[in-house]
């Protein structure tokens, strides 16, 4: 198999419930009752590209969309604003995975900054569209915040995948 130049190590199989695990980790993270701040980032949207970038087959459109769907109903949200921005998102993160892994992390930073930009954009009109007021330009940051957490969210969630099996002399790898 040819290795992509970024990875300097080859990567157990993901683990579906660890998979799973973090989405909900996520979901819940993105629940704890903060306010209303506009530049807050969506942890559960860079996770959802994460694991749409790393494991498609397991992690889908139809996971962002349910996971959408609960964002709404948690947020009182216009229903379907956060399922289509995260249908959306995830879609192109499917498109994209098997160039954006050719990257290094802080390259691939900067790949799926346009994707979160193009998320928090179809989220805001179809809200304004719904009569919704104006966030205020403090939304801009948000996708930047998800962009910086890319690196932290790749190392903390391939880490599971990284240890070694059961090395000896025989087994390097």
């Amino acid at each position: 198999m040819i290795m992509p130049r970024g990875s300097d190590q080859l990567l157990l199989p993901a683990n579906p419930a660890f998979i799973w695990f973090t989405l909900f980790l996520a979901l819940g993270f993105n629940l704890i009752p903060l306010g209303r701040q506009p530049a807050m980032p969506d942890l559960l949207a860079v996770v959802l590209v994460f694991w749409n970038v790393h494991q498609p087959l397991r992690v889908g459109v139809g996971a962002a969309f349910m996971f959408g769907v609960l964002m709404d109903v948690h947020d009182g949200a216009l229903l379907g604003q956060h399922a289509l921005a995260y249908t959306l998102m995830s879609f192109v993160a499917v498109a994209m995975h098997r160039r954006l892994l050719w990257f290094s992390v802080p390259s691939q930073a900067l790949q799926v900054l346009p994707v979160f930009v193009a998320a928090h954009g179809v989220s805001l009109i179809v809200r304004m569209l719904a009569g919704g007021m104006f966030p205020g330009w403090e939304l801009g940051l948000a996708p930047v915040f998800e962009a910086l957490l890319w690196p932290v969210v790749s190392v903390a969630l391939l880490a599971p995948q990284r240890r070694a099996p059961d090395p000896d002399k025989n087994r390097p790898l």
